[in-house]
């Protein structure tokens, strides 16, 4: 049975992904893979602000900061 892939803005704290899809334009989407946010590229949930409109994520060493919106561009899958 495949896992079932869900936004990466959906994910709970502490919570380790695989990136599955990138669902942003080119300019997004260039800055993303600027990061290490591609596909395969495994992700760590850090920390939620308060109010939900940004979230903090791991990805290999760099530390990265999104907004909700941009995180929702992102597809992945539980490891």
């Amino acid at each position: 049975m495949p896992n079932k892939t869900k936004r990466l803005s959906e994910c709970k704290k502490s919570c380790i992904v695989r990136v599955v899809k990138l669902n942003a334009d080119a300019e997004l989407k260039r800055r993303f893979i600027s990061f290490g946010i591609m596909k395969d590229a495994v992700v760590e949930i850090l920390e939620y602000a308060p109010s939900k409109s940004t979230i903090e994520i791991k990805v290999g060493k760099m530390r990265i900061a999104l907004r909700a919106k941009e995180a929702d561009q992102i597809e992945v899958e539980k490891i």
